[in-house]
């Protein structure tokens, strides 16, 4: 089975055009996944390549066009350039003799600010070699004949390597103790994919076994059962959002219960954070404008979670008439005019995308939760699913 791009270390290529970023990219993954031209600007859309790189292990690279791309749709192409920044963990700068100039240092402004890692590439050193003074990593080099560059390249990137992917975090191992029995709460329903179970649930399964836990999984109508069939209570129950009311019903008060989408606020974003702001949904009024957020695309049904359940579960608890719009995809649209932001669960994307979105919200004063955590707010059961957290 193939490494999710989610769980990918996420490497983006960026430079200005002709410095041989390509070239550099058809080296390290021994593939001419990228087109190699004379000609100023051949590299269009960003093209992404996953691949095994040992020892760093999976990663996938995104070759971006070049900053200097003067062409006549260079503006467009430098402007989804920019927008892979806010996906990546590590950067890598490509440049020639010429050395850095206005274009890598705004580059480097914007690494620096998201606190992105970043590896200056020198290409072209087998005609002029230029000292970089006042960067600590910088990798000399000529693409084209410099046969240990493929060493030096995963030499330089592990000490690079963010502490969250040498030492991924727990999902849920880390919140009860070894041996634990955890109830999974997981609803066969419309938005149930046909023979199998969501992310999410993979992976939260996989991180319990990891974790020396014993994770037994039920449909929400065998619940009851389920935990009465166990001779000690569960350490934990974890739900889909969608049958959190339910759920909360069934299990005891001294039980802890949470669910997945909370879990994941936790590995991919900021708890706390989408906690707050979630706090937002009672200051909402008639004709306020909501953002909903969905990392991925996909046919909505017609019981949809985002476009349907969310937006009900809402209104219902405010009692506010308002705008609601729902967007899909890595970009980001323009938030200042929104009173609040819902994001998904983001199993779908990396934690430093949902983090770059978190502070994008910040830094426009709009408060952002996630789709578990609004839902247990608006069903008032937020204390509740957050309390193990604590």
């Amino acid at each position: 089975m193939k490494t999710l791009k989610s769980m990918r270390l996420q490497i983006g290529v960026f430079g200005k055009t002709n410095v041989g970023k390509s070239s550099f990219l058809n080296r390290i993954t021994n593939q001419e996944i990228s087109i190699v031209s004379d000609v100023a600007g051949t590299t269009t859309d960003v093209v992404e390549k996953s691949m095994e790189l040992l020892p760093v292990g999976p990663v996938t690279f995104l070759d971006t066009a070049g900053l200097n791309d003067e062409s006549e749709l260079g503006e467009k192409r430098v402007e989804k350039t920019m927008k892979v920044i806010n996906r990546i963990d590590v950067a890598i700068i490509v440049c020639d003799f010429n050395g850095i100039d206005d274009y890598e240092k705004e580059l480097i402004k914007k690494f620096e600010e998201l606190k992105i890692p970043y590896l200056i590439v020198e290409n072209k050193c087998d005609i002029k070699k230029v000292e970089l003074s006042g960067y600590d990593n910088v990798l000399y080099t000529s693409v084209k004949d410099d046969e240990a560059l493929v060493f030096k390249f995963k030499e330089a990137l592990v000490k690079l390597l963010p502490e969250d992917f040498v030492n991924s975090p727990k999902i849920a191992g880390d919140l009860v103790p070894p041996q634990s029995t955890v109830i999974l709460v997981i609803p066969i329903d419309k938005e149930a994919p046909k023979g199998r179970i969501i992310l999410p649930q993979v992976q939260t399964i996989r991180d319990l076994l990891n974790s020396n836990c014993m994770p037994y999984v039920v449909k929400e109508t065998e619940l009851k059962q389920a935990i009465e069939n166990l001779k000690t209570p569960p350490a934990l129950v974890i739900t889909d959002s969608q049958a959190f009311k339910k759920v909360s019903e069934i299990v005891p008060q001294d039980i802890p219960l949470t669910s997945f989408s909370i879990l994941f606020a936790r590995l991919k974003g900021d708890l706390d954070e989408f906690t707050k702001g979630a706090e937002a949904i009672e200051n909402l009024k008639d004709g306020d404008m909501v953002l909903i957020l969905e990392s991925c695309t996909h046919h909505a049904i017609e019981d949809d979670i985002g476009r349907v359940k969310i937006p009900n579960l809402l209104r219902k608890r405010t009692g506010k008439n308002l705008v609601i719009h729902n967007y899909a995809g890595h970009d980001f649209p323009d938030v200042k005019d929104y009173k609040l932001i819902i994001h998904c669960g983001a199993c779908m994307t990396n934690r430093r995308e949902v983090l770059s979105r978190i502070l994008i919200a910040n830094k426009s004063d709009v408060p952002i939760t996630n789709y578990g955590v609004a839902i247990s707010y608006c069903l008032g059961i937020l204390p509740r699913a957050v309390k193990i957290f604590s």
